[in-house]
């Protein structure tokens, strides 16, 4: 009888272990799941950013060991008249992306999601094909439209016997150039992104709004615009981050360099000339440290502009 007890205590003991441990693989199994995406990020994203961080201190070419440098590179950069005029071009290109694309592709997808549109899925896909056009072909056919003598745009200029305007090497017009290139590129995305906003929005809403007496301009300002809030958020917060990092349409714009006098120098471009094309590693960490806190910085303020952290008073 007593062996019988302890066979019947040890099949129990047993079960009450084998379901510990199905609970237990549950419970494991989700993060054993998703632990590829984090060791990947923390490989490629996390160790790089924090040894450039680390090696910002040093003097290194690449080659050999790193010297301590202090915060010599950080003085060297801001006492850098180049560095600061890297920062008032993407500041340009910032605000030019925030105050020119966002309001321009806001009207667009308004237009787009009209009901009396017609032929609107050509028009729909008119206002996409940039974003699956790849940026070096884009900005090859801007650098021979904006041509001084040979340039579609410049045509009508010299066709009316007047001086053409000369885009990619006045230092006036080539932050213009730029802009121009930049607007025509992010404009299809954002379209895309209001288009779908616009889309999730209840015509019961207008409807109500036109029984009420409503214009078409206070439905717009008081019913499109809030709902669109979430969307103008993420929109505002990619569009800043995209111009900061601006690079690739410059750099093959003016051929890898600055422009006349730097005028169209990002800060990007800034960081590849000091790191790849001098080997100042180092120096290039600062600038890439300053630059990730300078973004870090800019979401954060947009993400409390709009609310994100503030907590609902109702809960």
């Amino acid at each position: 009888m007593k062996k019988a007890n302890d066979k019947n205590l040890k099949g129990a003991g047993g079960g009450l272990k084998r379901r510990r441990f199905r609970l237990n693989q549950q419970k494991v199994a989700p993060y054993f799941f998703i632990s590829p995406f984090y060791l990947l990020f923390g490989l490629f994203f996390l160790w790089p950013s924090f040894y450039a961080i680390f090696i910002s201190f040093y003097r290194w070419n690449g080659i050999g060991e790193p010297r301590y440098f202090g915060w010599r590179n950080y003085e060297r950069m801001f006492g850098d008249r180049v560095f600061w005029q890297a920062v008032e071009n993407t500041a340009t290109y910032a605000l030019a992306s925030l105050f020119i694309v966002i309001p321009l592709a806001l009207v667009i997808a308004v237009l787009l999601n009209a009901k009396t549109l017609r032929l609107a899925p050509i028009w729909r896909t008119m206002y996409i094909t940039p974003i699956v056009t790849s940026t070096i072909a884009i900005t090859l056919v801007f650098q021979i439209l904006f041509n001084r003598d040979a340039g579609l745009i410049n045509a009508p200029l010299i066709a009316l016997g007047l001086e053409p305007i000369y885009w990619l090497g006045d230092r006036f017009w080539v932050k213009i150039s730029v802009i121009i290139l930049i607007v025509w590129r992010s404009t299809g995305l954002l379209t895309v992104y209001f288009l779908a906003g616009l889309q999730s929005i209840s015509p019961t809403l207008y409807e109500a709004a036109s029984i009420d007496g409503a214009t078409p301009f206070q439905q717009f300002r008081h019913i499109t615009i809030p709902m669109l809030r979430p969307v103008i958020l993420f929109v505002s917060v990619i569009v800043l981050l995209g111009s900061i990092q601006t690079f690739d349409e410059i750099y093959i714009l003016f051929r890898g360099t600055g422009g006349p006098a730097n005028e169209a120098l990002s800060l990007v471009q800034y960081l590849y000339q000091k790191g790849f094309t001098r080997l100042k590693l180092g120096f290039a960490s600062a600038v890439g440290t300053i630059l990730f806190i300078a973004t870090l910085v800019i979401s954060l303020v947009q993400l409390r502009r709009f609310g994100v952290f503030q907590s609902d008073t109702n809960d």
